[in-house]
């Protein structure tokens, strides 16, 4: 029986430990709840403001990187254009 004792005094230690961290977490939390709901409200008014900006320089950078990846294959583009004025010169129109 003696061995069986330690243990559960261990156990209830950790239980007490356990309720009062929760309790002081609770208190904590609570005095601390205006500011988490400054927090919130500071950063949706932020999102509200950089989301858009965000938005404007993102559609700035695809249209950057569409002409970078663009200009480099307007020689084949154009090579392409001649070949088809060649062709379509060419055919005989069909008979209606």
């Amino acid at each position: 029986m003696d061995f069986a004792f330690g243990p559960v005094v261990l156990v209830a230690a950790l239980v007490v430990v356990f309720v009062a961290f929760t309790f002081i977490k609770l208190v904590v939390r609570l005095i601390l709840l205006p500011l988490l709901l400054i927090k919130v409200i500071v950063g949706a008014v932020l999102t509200l403001i950089v989301g858009p900006v965000l938005f404007i320089v993102g559609l700035i950078l695809a249209g950057v990187l569409a002409a970078v990846l663009f200009v480099p294959l307007l020689p084949f583009l154009i090579v392409g254009a001649l070949v088809w004025l060649l062709v379509r010169a060419n055919r005989r129109p069909a008979v209606a």
